[in-house]
């Protein structure tokens, strides 16, 4: 049968409920970084990818795969489409790098958390904004052209996360 006692104190025999079986045995006192031990440790340890340099680098990848895509298919449009497939992903890249970095969105975590969601959701909206756009901007439009380059200048992302490694 299970007692049901109301008594509050029922655990009062444990110091601490939320302490391990094995109690504090195998645990190391905090020890704070001197400035140097600190700058060394951050030599060591790759820091974060700036938003800017992906955005900076997409500008290339899409200059490098529209000037490719231009001078294979000896075509303006292809040219310019593939120019602008660029444009609908670095655009919103730079809107969501830039309200990222701005002092707003580094007060709290929670208020960097709701930043990051608020410009992720417009470099949603402006991207999708773009390529709704795109055939009454760009005329006449290689959707084919538009979509590698996208694709291409996405794929940059990737490309950060291996920088982050080194």
């Amino acid at each position: 049968m299970i007692s049901t006692t109301s008594d509050p104190n029922r655990f009062s025999d444990r110091l601490d409920p939320w302490a391990d079986d094995a109690g504090d045995a195998g645990k190391e006192a905090f020890k704070s970084l001197t400035r140097s031990q600190a700058r060394v440790l951050l030599a060591n340890n790759p820091q974060a990818v700036l938003p800017w340099r992906v955005i900076a680098v997409q500008v290339m990848v899409g200059v490098l795969v529209a000037s490719v895509a231009g001078a294979a298919s000896a075509r303006g449009d292809v040219f310019w489409s593939a120019l602008y497939g660029a444009v609908v992903v670095v655009l919103p890249g730079a809107l969501l790098a830039r309200g990222m970095t701005s002092a707003l969105s580094s007060v709290s975590p929670g208020a960097s958390a709701v930043s990051f969601m608020f410009w992720e959701l417009v470099k949603i909206g402006v991207s999708v904004v773009l390529l709704v756009l795109a055939t009454r901007i760009v005329q006449p439009l290689s959707w084919p052209a538009l979509l590698v380059s996208l694709v291409l200048c996405t794929q940059v992302y990737w490309l950060a996360l291996l920088w982050r490694r080194r």
